[in-house]
């Protein structure tokens, strides 16, 4: 009989740790071709870890595509990769006045995030860049922060807002200091008034599970992504690790369609 506890405890154990994993198909949409890293490569990392891709190409001032007339040549190497969906990384405040929407729409999705801004003394910031990013007063950079994201959000033809929350390194030791739940609400208004997706990044490990489950609470989809600097990455770890954390469902996530 005490065997018979024993065995039935460990079953137990198990079947509790099986359902702690996700059970729906996760899909990464933001995943580079950097470093190392080869579209071929993609295909079997996405195959040993069964998790579906989005392959994210950077479009933007400073970046290999930076004007309508390269989208086809840049889109014409991912034609033999039918598994993957296509994504425009849109770089930059300037994107939308670079690129058309007959341009954007030849993507699957487009998506960018606020680590780029020219702040009020015309000073351009990329924030993860430390000697890019310009801090004068801790409280008036993160209000400008999540105003310049407010408008992102409610201006500019996107469909997921990436690497959501994130901070400079100067500010993120202290991530719940400054991500405030007024500061959170603002952003996750934006994103539900206009429809928009917000990612869970598994690099960066945000947003916090705080802000998902306002984000959930308030009817925001989300979407995983890793945004990764090279070969070096796998597994979806903090997305599995939020959505058991805060309850998420398969149809709590955003797709998109492919277009062809």
């Amino acid at each position: 009989m005490k065997n018979r506890v024993v065995l039935l405890f460990a079953f137990a154990i198990v079947f509790t740790g099986c359902r702690q994993k996700a059970d729906f198909p996760i899909t990464d949409l933001h995943v580079h071709i950097k470093g190392n890293f080869t579209l071929e490569d993609a295909v079997k990392k996405s195959e040993a870890e069964n998790i579906r891709y989005g392959i994210a190409i950077n479009c933007g001032v400073g970046f290999p595509v930076h004007n309508d007339s390269q989208i086809d040549s840049a889109l014409a190497t991912m034609k033999d990769y039918p598994q993957f969906y296509k994504a425009m990384q849109a770089e930059g405040r300037e994107w939308v006045d670079i690129f058309s929407m007959e341009s954007m729409n030849k993507f699957d999705y487009v998506f960018t995030d606020a680590m780029t801004f020219t702040d009020a003394k015309g000073r351009r910031n990329r924030i993860w860049m430390p000697r890019e990013t310009f801090i004068d007063d801790e409280e008036e950079f993160m209000d400008y922060l999540v105003k310049t994201l407010v408008t992102i959000l409610n201006t500019e033809p996107i469909h997921i807002y990436v690497n959501s929350t994130f901070l400079p390194d100067q500010l993120a030791d202290r991530y719940d200091h400054f991500w405030t739940t007024e500061r959170m609400d603002k952003v996750i208004s934006a994103a539900k008034d206009n429809n928009i997706a917000i990612e869970i990044n598994n690099r960066y490990e945000i947003p916090s599970a705080d802000f998902i489950k306002r984000a959930k609470a308030a009817g925001v989809k989300f979407t995983v992504g890793t945004n990764n600097a090279d070969e070096n990455f796998s597994g979806a770890e903090y997305a599995r690790k939020m959505i058991m954390e805060c309850g998420l469902k398969e149809d709590d996530f955003w797709l998109p369609a492919k277009k062809n």
